[in-house]
């Protein structure tokens, strides 16, 4: 690899650290390319990226981003996963160590904050966006829904509800 490309490297490990909501920082030793690539498949339908890196230059890409303070954790045969959303690379790396061995959770970072490997776990457990977004509009919607269910009644549903209130206060 050139100096043009290992600059590109940087240039690319450095917008996707700006544009990261989390980073999980992983150690890999005897994964196969297939569970290689199967933890990528999972990590892209969540809406993640999963990247081996040379540690050289992802300490380089941190620079000017939330998250220096992960520099030190480059050692070995490390690898990260990265998602806009602040769950969902948390979750899909510590769901496929769960079941393989051959990756181990070394920290992550929320921002500027550093989270050591139960932190990651402790993240991992919230609720994702998309997750939290349909159960704020299911709150949201409930009363219209009564509301229209009320409205919709037919009319000699509401007329016995009026007699059977008349009938109580008589």
């Amino acid at each position: 690899m050139d100096r043009t490309e290992k600059s590109a490297v940087v240039g690319e490990l450095n917008q996707t650290f700006q544009e990261s909501g989390v980073v999980v920082i992983t150690r890999q030793s005897g994964m196969t390319v297939t569970e290689s690539s199967d933890l990528r498949v999972k990590m892209r339908e969540a809406g993640a990226r999963y990247k081996v890196t040379k540690n050289r230059l992802a300490r380089l890409a941190l620079k000017g981003t939330p998250y220096e303070a992960l520099e030190e954790h480059f050692t070995g045969t490390t690898s990260i996963a990265t998602s806009a959303d602040p769950v969902a690379a948390a979750k899909v790396a510590v769901e496929f160590a769960k079941k393989n061995d051959k990756i181990e959770i070394i920290c992550g970072a929320l921002g500027n904050k550093v989270l050591d490997a139960k932190g990651v776990e402790a993240l991992a457990k919230l609720p994702s966006i998309e997750e939290l977004r349909a159960k704020l509009l299911g709150v949201i919607v409930a009363p219209a829904t009564k509301v229209a269910g009320v409205l919709n009644a037919t009319p000699q549903k509401v007329v016995g509800v009026l007699e059977a209130r008349a009938r109580q206060e008589s």
